[in-house]
């Protein structure tokens, strides 16, 4: 029975890492509307520290598609940040709370991804690059808080009855 357990949540949580990788491929063609940002905040408040499972998934299959460069560097970090926030707050279910959270994150992406441009350029470099992206990271703000606002509360729905399902193995 645990390894039945076990391989199942090898295999959902595998898929729900492709999952994440061929939904930003998908959107790729959109400047900075994603849906990685919702459905991290969805994985982890399902799946608690398992969700970083799926992260690492789509984190380790953009670097083998796009290439491992230095903006792979802030991937390995930058979804955790997020998940660490999803669960800080992970007791609250409020759709305008998600959405907010999604569109800060969205809004301070870019800023985050330039930490290892202090270690490379300094200061100027990281900054110059922060302010250049500055429209990029206000488009993603607010396609982040349109996508949660809509899409929150049907995937919350669609994992509470996927999750209850799954207890029944």
């Amino acid at each position: 029975m645990i390894m039945k357990n076990k391989i199942l949540d090898i295999t959902v949580l595998s898929m729900l890492g492709a999952v994440l990788f061929a939904v930003q491929i998908a959107l790729s063609v959109l400047p900075n509307i994603e849906l990685v940002s919702l459905l991290v905040i969805i994985y982890s408040l399902f799946f608690g520290k398992k969700a970083l499972v799926p992260i690492y998934i789509f984190v380790f299959l953009e670097g083998f598609y796009y290439g491992f460069s230095v903006w792979w560097i802030c991937y390995l970090y930058i979804w955790t940040l997020l998940f660490v926030l999803v669960m800080i707050f992970s007791k609250v279910k409020s759709v305008i709370f998600w959405s907010v959270i999604s569109a800060g994150y969205g809004l301070f992406f870019g800023l985050l991804c330039e930490i290892p441009f202090l270690f490379i350029g300094g200061w100027s470099m990281a900054v110059a690059a922060w302010i250049n992206g500055i429209p990029f990271d206000i488009s993603h703000c607010v396609g982040n808080f349109i996508a949660c606002l809509v899409l929150f509360k049907p995937l919350y729905i669609f994992f509470e009855k996927i999750t209850a399902k799954m207890l029944t193995f």
